[in-house]
């Protein structure tokens, strides 16, 4: 295993912006799209309860979190960016959160 990774974390809503419910098939989609290319993914169902104001309004969310351990690669990197450009669209967000970060495995 390379020692240089990274951790990529996905906030997944599960509510559109108007409040009705994404399809879990589609939030399915999401997650199988990160493991069909790099062949594995963790998944956090548990509800995580985000709150932001954008333009005067106060906005709720309820997401999972995707996360995946990956090879800290410029195409790696890349490939995540499109995905969650690609997803921002699909699910009709205003964004999507995306961090990552450099990590160790012992």
């Amino acid at each position: 295993m390379s020692s240089k990774l990274r951790r990529y974390e996905i906030l997944l809503p599960q509510q559109y912006n108007d409040g009705t419910e994404i399809p879990r098939k589609l939030r399915g989609q999401a997650l199988r799209e990160i493991v069909d290319r790099f062949g594995a993914a963790s998944f956090e169902p548990t509800t995580i309860e985000g709150y932001w104001r954008f333009e005067g309004t106060l906005y709720t969310d309820s997401l999972s979190k995707i996360v995946i351990d990956i090879e800290d690669t410029d195409e790696h990197r890349q490939w995540m960016r499109d995905f969650k450009e690609r997803w921002k669209v699909k699910l009709d967000q205003l964004e999507l959160w995306l961090v990552s970060y450099e990590i160790d495995v012992d």
